[in-house]
């Protein structure tokens, strides 16, 4: 079992294109078991997880680091920034934050080992929508295991 970690800056996203993704693949399955998100505005802005079974048009990969660096096994999941022109299919992950109006407002949710997953299936993985309103641009991460 290998832990990872990435993140990035986003920009606005929408209620339909994910403002960043976790994506596994068909021969791996990522345990996420945390996720953070920070305002880099002074407008607040309602965010939700997702889940996505469809590719979309993912924005650049994030660099992975590894938890361990003499651990040898490379990342497979890939963290995808801010989608661009044609939305993934998604459906609520049932998970909410609002960040306030102020730079650096943020949030984090923690899981459990396998709590919470992506399939095992090509293209599937976890995302943040804006729930509702104008989206913003934010700072992001994911932890998560493979």
């Amino acid at each position: 079992m290998s832990v990872y970690v990435a993140g990035g800056l986003s920009t606005a996203g929408s209620t339909t294109l994910p403002v960043f993704a976790l994506v596994g693949s068909a021969s791996v399955k990522c345990r996420v078991l945390e996720i953070g998100v920070f305002n880099t505005t002074s407008t607040a802005v309602a965010l939700k997880l997702c889940r996505l079974t469809t590719a979309g048009t993912p924005g650049t990969a994030a660099t992975v680091d590894k938890m361990d660096p003499s651990d040898p096994v490379a990342a497979v999941g890939a963290l995808r920034n801010t989608y661009s022109s044609t939305a993934p299919t998604t459906s609520d992950a049932g998970y909410r934050a609002v960040l306030g109006a102020a730079v650096g407002s943020g949030f984090v949710w923690t899981f459990n080992d396998k709590e919470f997953t992506t399939l095992v299936a090509a293209n599937s993985g976890i995302g943040c929508l804006v729930e509702n309103g104008t989206g913003q641009a934010i700072q992001f991460y994911v932890k998560w295991i493979e």
